[in-house]
């Protein structure tokens, strides 16, 4: 079997800087921990994190007054932030510069005097921490029937931003519907949809012709793990989201001689490794990496985290 592995695949910048946040607030304080949100959703990490004192709440007010708070990369709302200063809480932020551009957007639409359309799923944690910075000007849209049924009053000044985990072919369908309907809706100048998530699906897109299979790594709850699968079914090939190799069904490789390997921006790379191992050991796989671009982008850590070291 051929193993085509997609590069770029795995942890992106805003993922490599949230996971190393919580690594050096564990070196500074010790446990306990706590995370708002899981860190990055993966599953794996999550579990990684956890014997190692680390406590995820999905309620602020779980945290103990007083006690020391990491915000995921997703991003949190101004009430979070609010209550976690009632409650004295030390504040450790992790959430991607990516996703705070974003909010920034929305905060500018909003001093404009604009309703905002945040295209994106409104139950992801990106979503609701995005909306809770303006719950009263922003509207949600998932797809393009939403967008062309949306209501909004006759004088509204609409704006649109996006998720930045989001199907860039999905999202374009949304845009779509959303400019033919409102020809003067504004935008942001640059794309809200991350260039790891664009380049992860580009890659899975040129690459996916010259394969049988599809197989990306990353968890169930992870938003750009699930656009990987949805790009390579786009293509017209079988693919299959899974956590690790233990999830692999062999039914699968059926008539299959040739099989592309990548990974959500949240997948580890070793997870990778022990997948392709399991090919080669299996099916005797022969690896071709397969680049499309190389990425050089980092975060530094919060300042959050700088000013943890100084009071130390």
């Amino acid at each position: 079997m051929k193993i085509i592995l997609a590069n770029p695949r795995g942890f992106c910048a805003g993922v490599n800087m949230a996971i190393e946040t919580v690594d050096k607030v564990l070196a500074m304080k010790g446990p306990p921990v706590y995370v708002y949100h899981e860190i990055v959703h993966n599953r794996h990490v999550v579990d990684r994190f956890r014997t190692r004192g680390v406590t995820f709440v999905d309620n602020i007010d779980e945290v103990p007054e007083g006690g020391l708070v990491v915000y995921s990369a997703h991003g949190i709302s101004p009430e979070v932030r609010r209550r976690a200063k009632e409650r004295r809480l030390v504040e450790v932020d992790a959430t991607c510069p990516l996703v705070t551009k974003v909010h920034m957007e929305v905060l500018r639409y909003v001093r404009d005097g604009y309703t905002i359309i945040f295209i994106g799923h409104r139950k992801h944690d990106e979503a609701i921490g995005t909306v809770g910075e303006a719950p009263n000007s922003i509207i949600v849209v998932e797809t393009p029937e939403e967008a062309a049924s949306l209501k909004v009053k006759p004088d509204a000044r609409l704006a649109y931003v996006t998720q930045t985990t989001l199907s860039v072919s999905d999202a374009q369908r949304v845009i779509d519907a959303l400019k033919n309907r409102f020809p003067n809706i504004r935008y942001p100048a640059k794309d809200d949809i991350c260039y790891a998530t664009t380049n992860r699906q580009n890659a899975v897109t040129s690459m996916s012709p010259d394969v049988d299979l599809v197989l990306v790594i990353g968890s169930k709850n992870s938003s750009n793990s699930q656009r990987l699968v949805e790009r390579a079914l786009e293509a017209g090939k079988p693919a299959y989201l899974i956590d690790d190799e233990t999830e692999l069904d062999f039914s699968w490789f059926d008539n299959k001689s040739a099989v592309l390997v990548t990974a959500g921006a949240s997948a580890p790379e070793h997870l990778v490794t022990e997948l392709v191992h399991r090919l080669q050991r299996d099916f005797g796989g022969e690896i071709e990496t397969r680049t499309l671009l190389e990425e050089g982008i980092s975060f530094e850590l919060p300042k959050s985290v700088r000013s943890l070291a100084v009071v130390n």
